[in-house]
């Protein structure tokens, strides 16, 4: 079985959104297996993936969790900060909250690695 990845690109948000209508028009065609996800900064690339916030992903993996109550026990993070940083990664596709029984959201890391992809010009 071949590990799934997430590629991640930087790129500020002017340039993020020219190159989205440069796609919307056919003028530029993405490149095969390049970043499907963009970031504004490499500084909200730290904080999205800060170490904790890496570990939190690696105890999903690892544990998966039936619901976020059960994470926030497994973690020690309270259940409200959990459903931020949850809420926030899964806006970059890093986790899929899944809606089950009596309302509980379940999390779930889609990926095995995330990749890096920084253009210096």
């Amino acid at each position: 079985m071949t590990d799934k990845v997430m590629k991640v690109g930087i790129a500020p948000f002017a340039d993020f959104k020219a190159r989205t209508l440069a796609i919307a028009r056919g003028e530029l065609k993405p490149e095969a297996g390049g970043p499907k996800v963009w970031f504004p900064s490499t500084e909200s690339f730290a904080r999205v993936l800060s170490e904790k916030n890496r570990d939190l992903l690696k105890t999903i993996v690892a544990t998966q969790p039936a619901s976020l109550g059960d994470l926030a026990a497994r973690t020690g993070r309270a259940p409200s900060n959990l459903s931020r940083t949850l809420n926030t990664m899964a806006r970059y596709g890093l986790v899929e909250l899944h809606r089950g029984e009596r309302g509980r959201i379940r999390p779930e890391v889609p990926y095995q690695r995330i990749e890096l992809e920084l253009s210096l010009g």
